[in-house]
């Protein structure tokens, strides 16, 4: 059974750093496409950053340059370093799995069947 859990979230000052885990069971990751979402209140579910089974990154536009998605040398995680926080980062932040997933450019992951319960991430001061 396919089960993903995410943690790392917190209140952060804007211009700080967090970095969430994705850990997955029931599936080898390092075999399959994995992507981070995020959703704001009043908004739109987006995709944030994905790195394929070859391990090559795609990110959101909004996200380039301060965040970073990697493989964990522990087995069956996937990090999101999130750099430079900003306000309008705040969000809960989901990963995300397809055994047919494929990364878009933008750092979606489609499709997207699987998913963890979330973790808050709060950018204030």
């Amino acid at each position: 059974q396919v089960q993903l859990v995410e943690s790392g979230g917190g209140l952060v000052q804007p211009g700080g750093s967090l970095r969430l885990s994705c850990a997955a069971s029931g599936f080898i990751m390092d075999y399959y496409s994995v992507g981070w979402f995020r959703q704001a209140p009043g908004k739109e579910r987006e995709g944030v950053a994905c790195i394929t089974d070859r391990a090559r990154p795609y990110y959101a536009d909004s996200v380039k340059g301060r965040f970073i998605v990697s493989r964990g040398d522990v087995k069956n995680v996937v990090y999101l370093q999130m750099n430079s926080l900003k306000p309008e980062d705040t969000a809960v932040y989901y990963c995300a799995f397809d055994y047919y997933g494929v990364c878009e450019p933008t750092g979606s992951l489609i499709p997207n069947d699987y998913w963890g319960q979330g973790t808050q991430v709060t950018v204030s001061s």
